[in-house]
């Protein structure tokens, strides 16, 4: 295998048997295969491909197209009817909801077992385990047996497990829907991270926005055939291109009801917190109380489609400062970068004196279609010879979701009032 690739698939095809009935099976073993009392379903049919080092890949497609067979092979859960596979690192894999925890261990001792699967020392498990259980945030339940998780507590340990076990290569399955949206954001930020430290990525799911925001290559997988590679933006295109009408009336009428929850007026959700939040260090300011206002002045954090809003924060200076220039940027739960503002164009921001407070806002209009979305906040500085200069960041500082009161015939996240 060439040093550069992680993951080499090369005619890979599965194939399982289908018995019509349990006795089937029985009289299949009692002829020794004379004669067939089966059918064959092929889940894969002569797949190839190839993976780099440090890539992040897309891999799309309906549901029974093989998706999850793919990943059980490549794991190795999975042995191929034909064909190879062939991987170099260590792999760490969060597959489908319900697979790798033993439902009678806790959640600690599921820890050092999926340890031990992936031949990672008990001391090195031992010396991040209080990483893994911040992460997951569970609670006592750490100690309680995994069979009386919630599907949501489930996907928290499952994920906190897999990338902390430094994996070279790294495998998430749909299993991140199940989390909720601050929990999808803290993921997401993880997952850029470690896709920023040259892990490679294997990365699966039906929210094709994710897959193109997130991945450099995509496969599209239909009825076990590998049938289009290439760029996620044009691989997912022709994804939906070949969807037939039925679903896609199915998704219009499902993205129809998520639309129509009304909200009289705009209100605050005290619930809407953050987990992804990272606060840089201080370089002589300081950001605090991050929120959003309405018109009124009401804080608000569920927000209708079209209206007028305030982001606002509060900033301390511990120094003096000149160029100040103040930042805003809102993103998406997997991480796009929507848009922003600064208070001032580079060089054209004011000066401040030492131990000032400051209140920045930012009035917006909310152009985004019902969903869920972050904020980041920011302070900057002209610094002599060293130009601008962060004084306080903070990522992911607060957060809010916008419905809609009517029935939207818009798709995507962004309102542009096309007209037909």
């Amino acid at each position: 295998m060439y040093s550069d690739i992680a993951i080499s698939v090369k005619n890979l095809t599965k194939t399982y048997r289908i018995f019509g009935h349990p006795t089937d099976r029985i009289k299949q073993m009692l002829t020794l295969g004379r004669m067939s009392f089966h059918k064959e379903f092929a889940a894969l049919q002569g797949i190839s491909f190839k993976i780099k080092k440090g890539e992040t890949v897309g891999i799309i497609g309906r549901n029974g197209s093989g998706k999850s067979t793919l990943l059980q092979l490549i794991c190795g859960i999975l042995k191929p009817t034909s064909g190879e596979v062939k991987v170099n690192g260590r792999i760490s894999a969060l597959l489908e909801l319900g697979s790798g925890f033993n439902p009678e261990f806790t959640g600690r001792e599921n820890i050092y077992f999926q340890g031990a699967i992936m031949g990672i020392p008990h001391d090195e498990i031992e010396s991040r385990f209080d990483d893994i259980a911040a992460f997951a945030d569970i609670g006592e339940f750490i100690d309680q047996p995994v069979r009386i998780y919630s599907s949501g507590m489930y996907v928290r340990l499952a994920f906190a497990t897999a990338i902390h076990s430094a994996p070279d290569i790294l495998i998430v399955d749909e299993a991140l829907s199940v989390g909720d949206e601050p929990f999808q954001r803290k993921c997401f930020a993880r997952i850029h991270q470690m896709k920023e430290s040259g892990v490679t990525i294997i990365y699966v799911s039906h929210n094709l926005s994710s897959v193109v925001e997130l991945c450099d290559h995509a496969l599209l997988l239909e009825q076990g055939q590998l049938t289009s590679t290439g760029s996620p933006k044009l691989v997912t295109a022709y994804y939906l291109k070949n969807l037939n009408r039925q679903n896609a009336n199915e998704n219009a009428t499902t993205m129809d009801k998520l639309a129509i929850e009304k909200q009289e007026t705009a209100y605050f959700d005290p619930t809407l917190i953050p987990e992804s939040t990272v606060s840089y260090p201080s370089l002589g300011a300081y950001i605090y109380n991050p929120r959003i206002l309405s018109l009124n002045g009401n804080r608000v954090n569920l927000l209708r489609t079209g209206e007028e809003y305030i982001y606002t924060y509060e900033v301390q200076f511990n120094i003096a400062a000149i160029g100040v220039r103040f930042g805003m940027l809102i993103k998406t739960v997997s991480g796009y970068e929507l848009g922003g503002l600064t208070s001032a164009p580079i060089g054209g921001g004011g000066a401040v004196e030492e131990s000032t407070p400051h209140s920045q806002q930012f009035r917006f209009r909310c152009n985004l279609l019902p969903g869920t979305y972050f904020l980041n906040a920011g302070v900057t500085c002209l610094i002599p010879d060293k130009g601008e200069e962060y004084l306080h960041r903070v990522l992911d500082a607060a957060m809010f979701k916008v419905v809609s009161v009517d029935k939207s015939i818009y798709s995507g996240i962004v309102d542009l009032s096309p007209r037909t």
